[in-house]
């Protein structure tokens, strides 16, 4: 905006001020501010921030000050400076507004042109208690302390009123100072500037209120104890906000009741006068002694403390009290913050706290959140105090405190590049900076953007921020970029400040490129989660060697690949995977270009390859499921086939083929892109257990179907001769219900019948010879997960005939059926081969399964003396019985012996029983009021929790297992995988026993019914 050039120029418009008020014009001529000579006063005015609130905030001075307005008018009249910082000021704060009509001679405190140092900070706050030094008690050695407490000499009931003035006072100036180049072409005060300038007004307010503290608690004579305040966090980092908790930690010798009850009322009057005083970092929280001594802290520093702890011990600074006594806990303590990084959990619990702290962030507010969201101060900080704690132990010139600090010495110690350090702090000090004015606006602790639609705030932000148009966009557009601009390079430089130094190492990059040396390439990736780094760099070495183009571009995408690798439960794993899955490529153009264009591909991989050891064979071998890992017009490519389409393409596949082999080899390539599939949506939590289980029953269907198909069709060509028998296979178990996991068998029937004028032995035989080769050929050695079919279910067990014919299996369970074997029945299901016969069977059972009455009270017994014998004899020598997925407490087993056993009972009269899924029948169960609806919830859950863990638990380790692991690294690869909220493998274990232990108590009690 361009002032007029002359006294004679027109007094501008109301609306070309950026007046909205409709009362504006009867205001300016109120204050006499509507004539030619106060035309630079309303040009001041129209650059405030909000120029209506400052006009009104005069109009209020104006009223309160009665004949000495005079004075002030006059003052902004001739004092430009004043002028803009007084205008700025009630411009930008409606909090400081009101502090100034409160109080209209602190208007006064506005015409200092710079800001007062520590020592008048000091010397000030120190004036309204009229505190004298006291010497604190001498030191062990017998000699005097270098601090002094101070006593104060006013400390009546209206001490905290009459500090919080004078300290508003000295914010207020500070304000004003720092907002008044948007107004005026005052200097910009740097962002570190204000940070230590806050930073030593709250040591001289905690000083004050010491001060008071020593009177009132030491009222009859010298307080004979050495009290430090250490400051932590951002005051100890000298970077506060203007409205912040200051964080501190007390250290006393001794640690008695008056050092106690001196903290304590330290702590009342600074919360009261200037801010919030937080001691919740001492030892053990707030759950904690408010004050220890020093050897108290170190004994609980070295065997208590956690990770978090010695990260947030980097900023502890000595802030007031007895400075001496502070700088030994700082000296006894830091040595163990340098070597906190080589901690067993160093990894785990960083990762979890930044996790932690993202959390607590709604979703919808990430993007606006400039503290703790994406993009945000928090990555900055986390960020540079992970690489001074990796790097810290051995270069001392990484022993600072603030943020913009620790990154100057990262660059200067070649840990970060200085482009990058550069480019993230101009990043960081702008977020800084809105910080600051939003929350100077209402004095109020915030960190919240306004809603993109708020352009009234916006603007008022942006004018504030010192943000001007730019001839394409106004300040709001501008402001807008700015903010996308500075959180997408945070992002990006998160990324490359911990990785691309080490590629530089390990690749050709450009000349200039920072390369760490090798062991400092080693540290900081074992910081970054790798078990064995060294193993790492080796990988990166292969991944990036060579001059090729392929190797330039792997080093461009690997620093994004590996944070999102270091974000999995097992980075090592991962990367490896990685290294063996670009092998595997190699001759695929499109493998490289799809990670480079394709974000969801690249991150969504890497999620998976150090997830999963059952995935990556399967990847390599089935390349284009990767592909699949992209967005489509309707939602993830993971999710669009559907099962019917997979089942004809695997069955047309292997029709193509007469050798059996081939047929099969065709049908075991579709299986393995559609476990990839599922595997891949299933660990990306894009499906539900009960989806998961029917797409894998359907594809083991079509594998059987397409196998024994391809069997019968090369015996036909051999022979010349058609089948001489029906042919149907049955599914039992799992696969009956459609409720297959990854490590489940195929429990089938083979059934047959021979044909019109074929002899029923050579039926049979043939039929027997069939089976056969279909589980022998499905059964072949692969590097795929096993296709194991078991025909273990069959009468006489496995001491019976592997096929029978229709009318044997009739006469059977007419006459010898057993009742487990009737149980066994109740999840058959024709799955593969003749319809017409499979269905045929199915009718022959229906007697047997659901017989007219229901189950005899002596099967009942049988039943129940039969899974008492499975729950002492077949859980496996060492398997903890709470944790046991399959035969644990409340596991599947339980679920189903319990199901199965109410459709004994009830299928004869309640035909939706006549189901073979655990979950529909629990569904029929509750509709009937067979169960209480809060039974059936308890026995649901527990069924579907013990199957996401199975399933989790083969995903991982890439095998079948049953058994949940102890708490440590493997668990909590298994809860992430499980859809666990947090990486924390113990809470999951937790759940997962809470929850099976309520469902194993429905079962004794329906069981046993």
């Amino acid at each position: 905006m361009v002032r007029p050039s002359s006294a004679r120029s027109a007094v501008p418009g109301v609306g070309r001020l950026g007046l909205l008020e409709p009362t504006a014009a009867a205001s300016l001529r109120e204050l006499a501010w509507d004539n030619i000579d106060t035309v630079p006063v309303l040009w001041a005015l129209s650059r405030a921030p909000d120029a209506d609130l400052a006009l009104s905030t005069m109009l209020r001075l104006r009223e309160r000050l009665g004949t000495e307005w005079a004075a002030l008018d006059s003052a902004i009249r001739a004092d430009t400076s004043l002028r803009g910082r007084l205008f700025a000021l009630v411009g930008s704060s409606s909090a400081f507004a009101d502090h100034l009509v409160a109080d209209p001679s602190s208007w006064h405190v506005l015409e200092r042109k710079n800001l007062p140092d520590r020592d008048e900070l000091l010397a000030d706050l120190l004036d309204v208690v009229d505190a004298a030094p006291e010497p604190a008690p001498p030191g062990p050695d017998g000699r005097e302390p270098e601090a002094l407490l101070y006593r104060a000499r006013e400390f009546g009931p209206d001490i905290a009123e009459r500090l919080r003035r004078r300290y508003r006072d000295q914010l207020m100036l500070l304000a004003a100072l720092d907002l008044a180049a948007t107004v005026e072409n005052e200097p910009v005060l740097p962002y570190q500037v204000v940070g230590n300038h806050l930073t030593d007004l709250a040591d001289a307010a905690l000083t004050a209120a010491l001060a008071v503290a020593v009177a009132r608690v030491c009222k009859d004579g010298p307080c004979r104890v050495r009290l430090a305040v250490v400051a932590m966090g951002k005051c100890g980092a000298r970077e506060l906000n203007y409205v912040s908790d200051v964080d501190v930690v007390f250290v006393a010798e001794p640690a008695d009741p008056t050092a106690t009850r001196l903290a304590a009322e330290t702590m009342s009057i600074g919360g009261q006068a200037f801010f919030d005083v937080d001691a919740a970092l001492r030892p053990e929280g707030k759950a904690g002694a408010l004050v220890r001594t020093l050897e108290s802290h170190v004994a609980y520093y070295k065997r208590w403390a956690r990770t978090w702890e010695f990260q947030a011990l980097l900023k502890n600074r000595p802030m007031t009290g007895d400075l001496e006594l502070g700088r030994s806990y700082r000296d006894a303590l830091m040595p163990m913050v340098w070597t906190a990084s080589e901690r067993p959990d160093f990894v785990a619990d960083v990762q979890a706290m930044r996790r932690r702290v993202e959390d607590l962030v709604p979703e919808d507010l990430r993007e606006r959140e400039l503290k703790l969201g994406h993009g945000s101060l928090r990555d900055v900080e986390f960020a540079v105090q992970l690489l001074q704690l990796v790097h810290g132990r051995v270069d001392e010139s990484l022993h600072v405190q603030g943020t913009v600090e620790a990154l100057t010495a990262l660059a200067a110690g070649g840990y970060i590049g200085r482009d990058d350090a550069a480019n993230l702090a101009a990043s960081y000090e702008f977020l800084r900076l809105l910080e600051h004015r939003l929350q100077l606006q209402r004095l109020k602790r915030t960190h919240t953007l306004p809603a993109a639609d708020d352009d009234e705030s916006m603007r008022w932000l942006a004018r504030a921020a010192h943000v001007r148009p730019d001839g394409r966009q106004d300040a709001v557009g501008v402001l807008s970029s700015e903010i996308r601009r500075n959180a997408v390079r945070v992002r990006r430089l998160h990324a490359k400040l911990f990785y691309r130094p080490l590629l530089a190492s390990v690749a050709k990059l450009d000349s200039d490129a920072l390369r760490l040396s090798p062991d400092a390439a080693i540290r900081q990736l074992a910081a970054l989660g790798y078990v064995a780094p060294q193993n790492a760099l080796g990988h990166l070495r292969a991944l990036t060697g060579g001059v090729s183009r392929k190797g330039r571009i792997q080093a461009l995408l690997l620093p994004t690949l590996l944070e999102w690798l270091g974000d999995t439960p097992n980075p090592d794993a991962g990367l490896l995977a990685y290294r063996r899955v670009s092998e595997g490529l190699d001759d695929q153009i499109w493998f490289l270009r799809e990670l480079r264009d394709e974000g969801a591909i690249a991150q969504r991989l890497m999620i998976v390859l150090g997830s999963s050891e059952y995935l990556p064979d399967l990847l390599i071998n089935a390349p284009d499921t990767i592909r699949m890992y992209a967005d489509g017009p309707t939602g993830p490519l993971l999710l669009s086939p559907k099962a019917e389409d997979v089942t004809r393409g695997i069955l047309t596949a292997a029709a193509r083929y007469d050798d059996p082999k081939r047929a099969v080899a065709a049908a075991r390539s579709l299986r393995r892109h559609e476990l990839a599939r599922v595997a891949s949506a299933d660990l990306l939590h894009m499906l539900e257990v009960p989806e998961v289980c029917r797409a894998l029953s359907s594809v083991w269907v079509a594998v059987l179907e397409a196998a024994l198909a391809a069997v019968i069709r090369s015996d036909e060509v051999e022979t010349g001769a058609p089948a001489p028998a029906d042919f149907a296979v049955i599914g039992m178990g799992r696969l009956g219900g459609h409720e297959l996991g990854y490590g489940s068998d195929a429990d089938v029937l083979f059934v047959c019948d021979p044909r019109p004028g074929e002899d029923e032995t050579k039926a049979v035989k043939w039929s027997i010879s069939v089976a056969e080769r279909v589980q022998r050929l499905l059964g072949a050695p692969s590097t795929d997960p096993p296709l194991h079919v078991d025909a273990g279910l069959r009468p006489e067990g496995r001491n019976g005939a592997l096929v029978r014919t229709l009318a044997a299996y009739a006469a059977y369970y007419e006459q010898w059926a057993q009742p487990w074997e009737v149980q066994a029945l109740l999840r058959a299901h024709q799955v593969a081969g003749d319809q017409e016969l499979g269905v045929r069977f199915l009718h022959v059972i229906d007697k047997v399964r659901y017989p007219e009455g229901g189950v005899s009270a002596e099967a009942v017994r049988e039943i129940r003396r039969i899974k008492a014998r499975v729950d002492s004899e077949r859980l496996p020598r060492g398997a903890n019985p709470a944790t046991h997925t399959k035969l644990g407490r409340g596991g599947l087993a339980d679920i189903e012996w319990t199901v199965q056993l109410m459709q004994l009972r009830h299928a004869h009269r309640i035909h939706a029983l006549h189901n073979t899924s655990t979950l529909q029948s629990l569904d029929v169960i509750e509709a009937t009021g067979l169960l209480g609806a809060e039974d059936v919830a308890l026995l649901r859950e527990s069924w579907l929790t013990a199957t996401k863990a199975r399933n989790a638990l083969v995903l991982v380790r890439g095998k079948a297992t049953d058994q949940l692991p102890g708490p440590g690294r493997l668990l909590s690869a298994v809860a992430k995988v499980a859809g666990w909220p947090n990486d924390d493998g113990s809470e999951f274990l937790d759940n997962y026993m809470r929850i099976t232990r309520r469902a194993k108590a429905v079962v004794e009690r329906v069981f046993g019914a």
